[in-house]
């Protein structure tokens, strides 16, 4: 009978082919930034099923890329992709408007495989190019001033057929920086998407921004930060050049805002949040030392009642 129970139990519990890629999935899509590779290298080994493990990597991949806004340098060097929904013309094809290339790449792997040139009807037309690259050249100085290593790049979304002015169209500036400092056992990441309207009947321009900052430290413990925050802002329609510094300096007010809340909300986390807890950090702010509880009469009375004390 216990080894029917056993038996019953074990069938109970065992998971479909299903749920095991569910579950992976969920695991390779919650890897902190940078950090999906090594999650999909210990996945793979718990599964021990390879065709599971590639229909749950071939799920993911894609999805964690393009949330993260990795960016991806071209095979020949001539430039890099940024893999967001917004560049992306084709199933595993992304567009560099930049360049006016297309790349074809290996979500999995996270590499480029091959390049080609974008055609017309990938690219917007010459009226909101004027605007696009103007944006695109404004951006670029913001980024390279702001964000070390940050990559940055404009699209346009809808409108891309517009040629003269009396109709709306709307670009998005994608922003993403990454410092991955596996070795000192943490890594990091801001991204911050704009969704740009220009809203020709009213002749303004509504701005929509998400910024979300991620962190992971690792060294000795497991704390993750998830930050993110909207707003929004306006300004009228102006030249391209002009509207370019005006979108800008609202991206920079935003961003530069942002940042700054989250540092003042850090520095007053031993006042506030910490203070909160039910239980205070330890005075002495050490480590708890796990390696020798016995100094501690809770062990020895929990090993006393037990009657495994010596």
């Amino acid at each position: 009978m216990l080894e029917e129970d056993e038996d019953f139990l074990e069938s109970e519990t065992q998971l479909t082919d299903d749920q095991k890629i569910e579950i992976a999935k969920w695991f390779l899509l919650n890897a902190p930034a940078g950090e999906i590779q090594y999650v999909a290298k210990d996945v793979r080994a718990i599964l021990k099923d390879e065709n599971i493990y590639k229909k749950a990597a071939e799920e993911s991949f894609p999805s964690y890329n393009k949330s993260h806004l990795i960016c991806l340098e071209f095979p020949n060097r001539s430039g890099d992709v940024l893999i967001t929904s917004f560049s992306e013309v084709d199933k595993d094809e992304y567009l560099d408007p930049r360049t006016a290339q297309v790349a074809r790449v290996d979500h999995v792997k996270q590499v480029c495989k091959d390049v080609r040139p974008a055609r017309d009807e990938e690219l917007p037309s010459a009226f909101v190019e004027e605007y696009r690259s103007a944006m695109d050249a404004e951006i670029m100085k913001y980024v390279s001033e702001t964000y070390p290593k940050g990559i940055c790049s404009v699209y346009c979304t809808k409108g891309k057929d517009v040629e003269e002015p009396g109709f709306d169209f709307e670009l998005v500036v994608v922003i993403s920086a990454a410092r991955h400092s596996p070795q000192n056992f943490c890594n990091g990441s801001w991204r911050s998407i704009w969704n740009i309207e220009f809203k020709d009947e009213i002749q303004s321009v509504e701005v929509r921004g998400e910024m979300q900052v991620g962190a992971h430290y690792f060294e000795e413990g497991n704390v993750q930060l998830d930050a993110k925050h909207e707003c929004k802002d306006t300004t009228l329609i102006q030249s391209p050049d002009d509207s370019a510094i005006s979108l800008v300096n609202i991206i920079r007010h935003h961003e530069t805002e942002y940042l700054a809340s989250l540092q003042t909300s850090y520095l007053k986390l031993p006042d506030t949040t910490f203070k909160d807890l039910r239980r205070k950090l330890p005075v002495t702010r050490t480590l708890f030392p796990w390696h020798n509880t016995g100094q501690f009469s809770l062990t020895r009375d929990i090993e006393k009642e037990l009657g495994i004390g010596k």
